[in-house]
């Protein structure tokens, strides 16, 4: 993703309020999109992923969106119904969308548009009052935030399957970063959740 009109200046330090989390689901090989193809076969209690998603509604309060990963769930979720109140909420919740392409009129789904200046509206979202902001998919945007150390925590999924073939999580990654392992958890089949925050030795470079 290429930005416009924003500092060089590592911005988490910045934003000290609500938390920007990353979650995604992926392979073993990192791949994270086409997720229909691989992801549904370690399920085999499909309640267990409402489970884990249904913690979404109390710990979040925003969407951090680009504009694929936009335009696929707001082509799915706006029909849907559920009984644990998941859909309510990814429908009423807030969306921020990062795009060069998309057109105001196009922000439907209770979606607003960020155009330029990604990580400065960004920190800016991270300081107003609220719960935390959740991202999921959004790999080019993902790379940007995280040169920017704007990414507090990232939940990885990783489903044991080897693809061979996709997008790549973190493929735009610039530097090396290191994290810190901070929970681990046991989900689906095979499923583990690896919860990681940028190393504070790191941080202090």
């Amino acid at each position: 993703m290429r930005e416009t009109g924003t500092t060089d200046e590592s911005t988490r330090e910045q934003s000290n309020g609500r938390r920007l989390v990353v979650e995604n689901k992926v392979t073993l090989d990192g791949i994270f999109d086409k997720q229909s193809e691989w992801q549904m076969q370690f399920w085999e209690d499909p309640d267990e992923l409402v489970r884990h998603s249904k913690a979404h509604i109390t710990e979040f309060d925003a969407l951090l969106l680009g504009r694929v990963t936009y335009q696929g769930l707001a082509a799915v979720w706006p029909s849907m119904t559920d009984d644990v109140g998941y859909a309510d909420w990814i429908n009423s919740v807030p969306k921020h969308i990062v795009s060069t392409t998309l057109a105001t009129d196009e922000m439907e789904w209770n979606a607003r548009l960020i155009t330029e200046n990604v990580t400065d509206e960004v920190a800016a979202l991270k300081r107003q009052p609220g719960q935390d902001i959740l991202m999921v998919g959004s790999g080019a945007l993902l790379d940007t935030l995280m040169q920017h150390d704007l990414v507090d925590e990232y939940r990885l999924l990783v489903h044991p399957v080897v693809q061979g073939s996709g997008k790549r999580l973190f493929r735009g990654a610039t530097a090396p970063t290191t994290m810190k392992l901070v929970d681990t958890a046991a989900v689906g089949s095979g499923v583990v959740v690896l919860t990681y925050e940028p190393s504070e030795e790191e941080d202090g470079e």
